[in-house]
């Protein structure tokens, strides 16, 4: 019986080695065995000389094994052509062809008509962040908009899987980071029907940010010393303990040749279990509304019953609740075995005025999940905005369609009166509105 998730391609026992006149023989890539699964993000890493880049060569047809087979889908290479395309380091344009053309290219050699080469090539143009470009030489570009090309022509064809050999090293940093989130933005929202990418770096804390899944290799003969799923949630925050400690062990990995470290210590069951949950829900309450309430309560010198105060206020105990929980979340009131009171910060905030308000509401999210998750989401984009595709991919993991979309209303409305980021419904646009969070960069 065939495997429930077969891989899209595997290699089985592949070897790279090249014959001496004296009859010995030079081994480059020991026998190898690995496999692209659907849904994963790959990075192989390895020292120079260790084969990374033939390895790739090989997995894609480009280069033959020594020795070895490689399948996709279960069948031999020559036999079945890989669903692949490849972003290179040194960007590999055509210099006397417009951008346009250059991303036309791998459509025309398959025979696609010039009308259809156009529609998809702009299209594939414009979800790179390149619209308006089509006319330019690759001459006239930078290299972050060079790299941008590569990608939109390898994405043109929509291959099943992405290879890239070293895509970043040759660009600036800036540029390099903008280019890596965009790349996180177009596959975790789906925006590109690849199924796999695989990655293939000497940047360990590339790496760890970008994969869920790496692979280290070793040299004099490159082969597998140890392969490894990462299990942290995007974006990932370079100064977390657990991006350290994985970075710390690839890096003794690396610098180790003889012997192999242990693992990285994997964290608490508490800190797995919080890892898995969904982000706690936000209560469907604006925060107008939360104001209101704090306001009737700052009076009241006593601890309320819930049941007598939503009988003093005209409503039912169901409706007062949600307004209950969102000011227990933002810490302005308590509740004990049935009352309620107001917090020293829920009365510092129904004393406030409007701009106070605002400014103890934004401390006071800072420590709600999702609204961490949402304002960390955009920090890391270089030019601080995302798609609430996005968002809506992550929330749509845990909860329905229906519910994933009122809790980002929920929590644009607190994100907007915080004054922490702002929301275009017509474009679906998410950003950072807080003024040292501002600044735009360029690619």
């Amino acid at each position: 019986m065939p495997p429930d998730n077969p891989p899209i391609a595997e290699t089985r026992a592949i070897e790279k080695f090249y014959a001496q006149p004296s009859g010995a023989r030079v081994q480059v890539i020991a026998p190898t065995n690995l496999e692209i699964m659907p849904g994963s993000f790959t990075a192989l890493l390895g020292p120079s000389g260790s084969g990374k880049s033939t390895l790739l060569r090989m997995l894609t047809g480009l280069v033959k094994p020594s020795a070895g087979q490689v399948l996709w889908h279960g069948e031999p290479l020559g036999l079945r052509q890989p669903d692949a395309a490849i972003v290179f380091q040194n960007f590999a344009l055509f210099p006397w062809l417009t951008v346009l053309e250059n991303v036309e290219a791998p459509l025309q050699a398959r025979g696609v008509d010039a009308a259809k080469r156009k529609k998809n090539a702009l299209k594939i143009l414009d979800t790179v962040g390149l619209d308006g470009t089509e006319g330019a030489y690759p001459k006239e570009l930078s290299g972050g908009m060079k790299q941008r090309v590569g990608f939109a022509r390898a994405l043109v064809v929509e291959p099943e899987v992405l290879f890239m050999d070293e895509p970043f090293s040759a660009l600036d940093v800036l540029s390099v980071e903008t280019l890596r989130n965009e790349l996180l933005e177009l596959w975790l929202g789906r925006k590109i029907p690849t199924k796999a990418i695989f990655l293939v770096t000497h940047n360990i804390e590339e790496a760890v940010l970008l994969a869920d899944r790496i692979i280290v290799l070793g040299r004099n003969p490159g082969s597998i010393r140890t392969q490894f799923g990462v299990n942290l949630m995007h974006p990932r925050d370079r100064k977390a303990p657990e991006f350290t400690r994985l970075v710390d062990y690839i890096y003794k990995i690396l610098t180790q040749p003889g012997e192999l470290p242990p693992p990285p210590l994997r964290p608490s069951p508490e800190t797995a279990q919080r890892a898995a949950e969904p982000p706690a829900p936000l209560p469907h309450t604006r925060p107008s509304t939360v104001a209101g309430f704090v306001e009737i309560l700052l009076p009241r010198q006593s601890a309320q019953d819930i049941y007598v105060l939503a009988d003093d206020l005209g409503m039912e105990v169901d409706d007062l609740l949600p307004i209950i929980d969102a000011s227990v979340l933002l810490g302005f009131v308590r509740v004990n075995e049935g009352d309620i009171e107001l917090t020293a910060a829920g009365r510092a905030f129904a004393e406030a005025d409007i701009q106070d308000r605002k400014e103890q509401f934004r401390e006071a999210i800072q420590e709600v999940p999702l609204l961490r998750r949402i304002r960390r989401g955009l920090e890391h984009q270089a030019k601080h905005e995302l798609k609430d595709e996005f968002f809506l991919d992550v929330l749509e993991e845990h909860y329905t369609d229906k519910e994933a979309q009122r809790q980002l209303d929920t929590a644009v409305s607190w994100g907007r009166y915080a004054e922490i980021f702002d929301y275009d419904a017509d474009s679906g646009k998410l950003w950072l509105t807080e003024p040292a969070e501002n600044e735009s960069v360029e690619a």
